[in-house]
């Protein structure tokens, strides 16, 4: 990164005593200012069966790179890296045609399909190393591209990280409004930091990068760990468009296990309910059991079996819960425990020329 020097000379005063008099004294003391300009950014862009919406995502990306360097907001080294999460399709055959005909672009291959999350993980700690600034976007072209440019204002303020976050919902069903909604109230109600209506469209500094690494879990949910790198962060609100081409990589069910996951690897208030509710279950036993002893004690004991049959499918049920919700953290240790690689690289289009096969 290119950075200036300002050199700041401000005077410091203070008492001193000599021979019995006082007197003040000025002391000549430098600064130095460094401001960012000018950064080696990355677009990291991960991608799963993309091949449909490739070709228009990698034009608009390298037209707004060109823009950016011709204004001089970025340096020339700066690039695009795509990163091919195990397609099934064209998509890793079309970012290999990017590389050889744009010398702007790279990309990465992991050896099979990981996930979104474990994809942009593998894309950003590629960058880390050849980036003083990454943003990460998703292919699908709903993320603003013209935003980059207030990211990079935030960023030569002294910002590590810059969230892009939505401004409005009205490409959305009312459904996914409602439950994107609950979702980030439950998060902060179970604990959990998040920022509000920002998915993955954020961009990072080295030194926030470097932060993430340290970061070794499996279980990835990377919008509620990079609030927790905890250095100075900043918003830039946009407007989410709609998909340009092919079909959602998050239906229903896979948004529901996106969210269970976020919330049991970031949170244990889960197992504090259950541990609440049957503290709670306990006490309601014993005011059954006092009441039982003195109807019984009155004489007005009613034989029947409609209170019981549903006493014991409600505590069947919640004991069932439990045990699940439970299973759920003892699943994720298992998997922590293992320490398998999160993703493999099997190849690496990049300027410096091919690489050999990597693990993180």
């Amino acid at each position: 990164m290119i950075s200036q020097r300002l050199v700041l000379r401000f005077a410091l005063t203070h008492k001193r005593r000599v021979g019995g008099r006082s007197f003040r004294c000025c002391a000549l003391v430098e600064g130095i200012v460094m401001l960012r300009t000018k950064p080696v950014l990355y677009f990291v862009v991960p991608c799963y069966n993309e091949e449909a919406v490739l070709p228009e995502t990698s034009g608009r990306l390298i037209e707004k790179l060109k823009k950016l360097k011709e204004q001089g907001k970025i340096d020339a080294k700066s690039r695009i890296l795509f990163v091919n999460d195990g397609s099934a399709d064209r998509t890793w055959e079309l970012i290999s045609e990017l590389h050889m005909n744009h010398e702007t672009v790279s990309g990465i291959s992991l050896t099979r399909n990981r996930g979104h999350q474990n994809a942009l993980l593998a894309g950003l700690l590629y960058a880390k190393d050849h980036a003083d600034a990454v943003i990460s976007m998703d292919a699908d072209l709903q993320d603003d591209i013209e935003a980059a440019d207030e990211m990079l204002e935030r960023y030569a303020e002294g910002c590590d990280i810059v969230y892009g976050v939505r401004n409005n919902r009205d490409t959305d069903s009312w459904f996914k409004r409602w439950s994107a909604r609950t979702f980030y109230r439950l998060m902060s109600r179970l604990g959990v930091e998040l920022v509000s209506d920002s998915a993955d469209f954020r961009l990072m500094s080295r030194r926030a990068l470097n932060g993430l690494a340290e970061f070794k879990e499996v279980n990835l949910f990377l919008r509620g760990i990079v609030p927790m790198i905890g250095l100075k962060s900043a918003k830039v609100y946009y407007k989410r468009g709609k998909r340009f081409a092919g079909e959602s990589k998050y239906p229903l069910m896979k948004m529901i296990s996106f969210s269970v996951e976020g919330i049991t690897s970031l949170s244990i208030q889960p197992i504090r309910l259950i541990t609440n509710a049957g503290i709670l279950i306990f006490f309601a036993s014993l005011v059954l059991l006092v009441w039982g002893i003195v109807q019984k004690m009155r004489g007005l004991t009613v034989q029947g079996w409609s209170s019981l049959i549903v006493s014991v499918w409600a505590i069947g049920g919640l004991i069932l819960l439990s045990i699940g919700v439970i299973g759920e953290y003892i699943g994720k240790i298992y998997l922590e425990s293992k320490k398998r690689p999160r993703f493999l690289i099997d190849e690496i289009l990049d300027a410096d020329g091919d690489a050999e096969t990597q693990s993180l």
